[in-house]
């Protein structure tokens, strides 16, 4: 779904204008810029990126029908309609600890390259 798609679902649901939710629903899709597929996902998409919206949006907003709406129920609702559930951020990263790329066990390692840049 796109953020006015999510936003007229939440205008829907708790009363007032998609305009009153749009920036909410912009900031779970920004990460879009980064991938271009539904792979950004994993960047907000999940229980602590609900956290994090409710952080940079305060705990609640007051919609066009001056109606006290909790940012944490908007951010739920978001992810719900994208993923089905509500997942943790361990649910993506299991994945990439089931089977790493070998560059990401190198900790600590530098590359011949970036030694030079470092100097």
């Amino acid at each position: 779904m796109t953020p006015l798609k999510h936003a007229e679902s939440t205008a829907r649901k708790w009363g007032g204008h998609w305009q009153d939710y749009v920036e909410i629903h912009n900031w779970f899709d920004a990460t879009k810029t980064f991938t271009g597929d539904w792979t950004h996902r994993a960047m907000r998409h999940h229980s602590a990126g609900i956290e994090w919206a409710v952080e940079k949006f305060g705990h609640a907003i007051v919609n066009s029908s001056n109606q006290t709406i909790a940012v944490k129920l908007i951010a739920e609702q978001h992810v719900i309609e994208d993923c089905g559930f509500i997942p943790t951020p361990q649910d993506y990263l299991k994945v990439i600890k089931a089977h790493p790329e070998k560059w990401m066990l190198s900790v600590g390692k530098k590359s011949k390259e970036m030694e030079l840049v470092l100097k």
